[in-house]
């Protein structure tokens, strides 16, 4: 008799809730310069920043409520951090709870941090895809790279009881979201990738199916 291979093991059902935010505008942000995954590149929140966290907090209070069951996460740059207080506040949790995790990181972009993009783009050409995601620096990190670290995290979440609000970045959001619906790879970045979102947007993941709760303005 010839023995069949074993299928490999279904993942579990995720558990709970994904909202997903994006980080509110910071002043790299407002004068076109990359910040990616330095954590000692602080670059805080402009006023428009704050407006839209001060939005994502009104939108989520008066859809979950004061002090819903939520487990906060987020990148542990001070530009989430920052958009998670506010957030925080409208919905009376405590702040400190948050959950720091390295793997929620924007994309590494190596020698090209705290640089302008305008001024990168002259020398190397369009570092923009079509579809709004960067194209990377030569010492940076692969996409492949930062779905293997959010696919892990996605693994060590995905019994956890409750729902989870997660703080991100404009690229690692993108990942994530497209890992949580079970998107094809993208042509460019060669990894699922969700659509564009403007910052201070926030959407909800349930059983892999997307909702866009709030999208800022351009």
């Amino acid at each position: 008799m010839t023995s069949r291979p074993v299928p490999p093991a279904r993942p579990s059902v995720r558990r709970g809730r994904d909202y997903i935010a994006r980080h509110g505008e910071t002043v790299f942000n407002r004068i076109g310069r990359i910040q990616g995954d330095r954590v000692d590149l602080h670059t805080p929140l402009t006023r428009q920043g704050f407006a839209q966290a001060e939005a994502l907090g009104e939108v989520l209070h008066e859809r979950l409520g004061t002090a819903p069951a939520l487990t906060l996460w987020s990148s542990p740059t001070g530009r989430a951090l920052q958009t998670l207080a506010v957030i925080a506040e409208h919905l009376a949790l405590a702040w400190h709870d948050t959950r720091q995790d390295i793997r929620l990181i924007e994309l590494g972009f190596g020698s090209w941090s705290g640089q302008d993009s305008a001024a990168l783009a002259a020398i190397h050409g369009s570092i923009v895809h079509p579809h709004g995601m960067a194209v990377g620096a030569p010492d940076g990190e692969r996409y492949a790279a930062m779905a293997a670290r959010l696919s892990a995290w996605m693994a060590d979440t995905a019994e956890h009881d409750g729902d989870r609000l997660i703080l991100m970045h404009g690229l690692s959001s993108r990942v994530l979201r497209g890992l949580l619906l079970g998107l094809p790879d993208d042509s460019h970045c060669g990894v699922p990738v969700a659509e564009r979102l403007p910052q201070g947007s926030i959407v909800m993941i349930e059983g892999g199916v997307e909702t866009v709760i709030h999208r800022a303005g351009p």
